[in-house]
């Protein structure tokens, strides 16, 4: 199996939901149109592929010079435990360049996951949700 990595590939809502779905990760996998402006209005989407099947995201926010916002990091879940996200994370940093800082924020069953690819933990973060 070959995965290839690319930046900001064409990517339907569709496929966005497969993914999400498959990953178990939480995300309006039934509102295409919402998936659909999440793909638009991301500034970054890395999408890992095996031939053409996506099957990993990382879809990101960012200005490019401070600060990124690591919205989504998703992978199929046949395909996780083999390096996978950490590539997706791994381009996006390449991508991004040494001045943005990346920041996520993580569901309570990937609190282990994030430090071993190097992300730091922090308790200095505050939210407000969304009312949708």
């Amino acid at each position: 199996m070959t995965i290839t990595y690319k930046i900001n590939a064409p990517l339907t809502a569709a496929e966005l939901a497969a993914v999400f779905t498959s990953s178990g990760i939480n995300r309006p996998v039934m509102d295409l149109d919402r998936l659909q402006r999440m793909i638009e209005n991301a500034d970054i989407l890395v999408s890992a592929w095996d031939g053409e099947q996506p099957v990993g995201i990382a879809r990101a926010i960012t200005d490019y010079v401070f600060c990124s916002y690591l919205s989504d990091l998703a992978v199929r879940s046949e395909y996780q435990k083999q390096g996978i996200g950490k590539e997706l994370i791994n381009v996006l940093r390449g991508h991004l360049g040494e001045e943005a800082m990346l920041l996520l924020l993580a569901a309570p069953s990937a609190m282990e996951y994030y430090p071993q690819l190097g992300f730091e933990k922090l308790v200095n973060a505050f939210l407000i949700s969304r009312s949708k």
